[in-house]
């Protein structure tokens, strides 16, 4: 069955109008004769949003009972059953109550494209997993819900809907967003104006560099030319990321996949582990974590046994042809880098016409006592 193509409605932040402009294509596509429903909409109490959707079919939610309580969800399989050209689903980065078939509203969206259903849906830039540590940093929230950047790679088409900084406040101070007693504390926290330009840069980068024409397609295929010597000339970008036991390896992942992602380069993630030493449980959970990561990025991962890490590294980065490399800053005391040198000066040493990027992370201790792969 040919898989429907899938539309997302990308904003900087709640309430810049991304659920209500998918309304309006979904009227506007059903007066052109297309089989429009609403799979799941979120209004939260906004009057303008929900006087949007009269006159579209609304699929009925499921019921989900839990600790006797009746909870609801997108009912997936009533949607794929009823059939229609085009269905809305909002908040792609939704997590399911307990109980659903899935963990998140994302991959219940999957179901319905392989269905061969057309999907138009919204998602906000925080909840995009290469981003972040970033968010965290720029607005001091952790953002709990996440959906893999693949799956912007993966759509036919991104839109961002945007609005100014200003526009945003005026909204949110109006009560357009959220209730009254809640805009104060919004205004101090994640709607502050430095927060809302920062994000709205991010939006706009991210689907700028998304975007690749016919052309750029067919010359990422070619990674490399040979020059009249027979080595190997880089034409394109391809982003190695080294990972070790350290907790910090997952930023060193997001960071390396916006790298991969602004430069439309390929993702190689390393984990070079000492062959006679063995992973301890805790550890050996880090690296499938992180694994797992790389293949959200869409990137592959390789596991080397090696002795010499530098070396390792230098070894895949000219089988792979990597231009650019990722690593974290070391995590050595001083007396140790003077006594054996850091894994950056050997880099340096021991590669040519690749660059590195050495990624300032919290110093944390690795996930057990008995590390098995040297700190960066």
């Amino acid at each position: 069955m040919k898989r429907g193509k899938h539309k997302i409605f990308i904003g900087m932040a709640p309430g810049v109008g991304k659920t209500f402009r998918m309304l309006e294509e979904g009227h506007r596509l059903r007066r052109e004769g297309i089989d429009v429903v609403v799979g799941l909409l979120e209004t939260h109490g906004r009057k303008e949003t929900a006087q949007k959707v009269e006159g579209l079919e609304i699929i009925p939610r499921q019921q989900i009972l839990r600790s006797g309580l009746t909870l609801t969800e997108m009912d997936t399989e009533a949607i794929i059953q009823r059939s229609p050209q085009l269905v809305l689903v909002d908040e792609l980065a939704h997590t399911n109550v307990p109980g659903s078939k899935y963990e998140k509203r994302y991959q219940d969206v999957e179901d319905i494209l392989r269905a061969g259903i057309d999907v138009y849906s919204t998602v906000n830039i925080q909840h995009l997993e290469s981003l972040n540590d970033l968010v965290a940093r720029i607005t001091g929230i952790v953002v709990r819900e996440r959906v893999p950047n693949r799956l912007l790679d993966e759509a036919d088409e991104v839109v961002v809907v945007d609005v100014t900084p200003e526009t945003l406040e005026e909204r949110l101070l109006e009560g357009k967003i959220y209730a009254t007693n809640k805009i104060d504390q919004c205004l101090q926290n994640f709607f502050q104006r430095r927060n809302l330009i920062a994000l709205r840069e991010l939006a706009l980068r991210e689907v700028a560099d998304n975007v690749e024409d016919d052309a750029l397609e067919l010359d990422a295929r070619a990674t490399s030319n040979r020059t009249m010597d027979g080595q190997y000339c880089n034409i394109h970008e391809r982003v190695l990321v080294c990972i070790s036991t350290y907790p910090n390896s997952v930023q060193l992942l997001r960071r390396g996949a916006r790298i991969a992602g602004y430069a439309n380069a390929p993702l190689y993630t390393v984990f070079v582990e000492e062959s006679d030493r063995f992973l301890s449980r805790e550890e050996s959970l880090h690296v499938e974590t992180c694994e797992k990561l790389c293949q959200e990025f869409g990137g592959s991962f390789m596991r080397v046994k090696s002795h010499d890490i530098a070396q390792a590294i230098a070894d895949v980065a000219c089988k792979y042809h990597i231009t650019q490399i990722v690593i974290g800053e070391s995590q050595r005391s001083r007396w140790k880098i003077l006594l054996k040198g850091s894994l950056t000066q050997k880099l340096v040493r021991l590669l040519k016409n690749v660059d590195l990027h050495i990624i300032a992370t919290d110093k944390k201790e690795p996930c057990s006592q008995s590390t098995v792969n040297a700190p960066l």
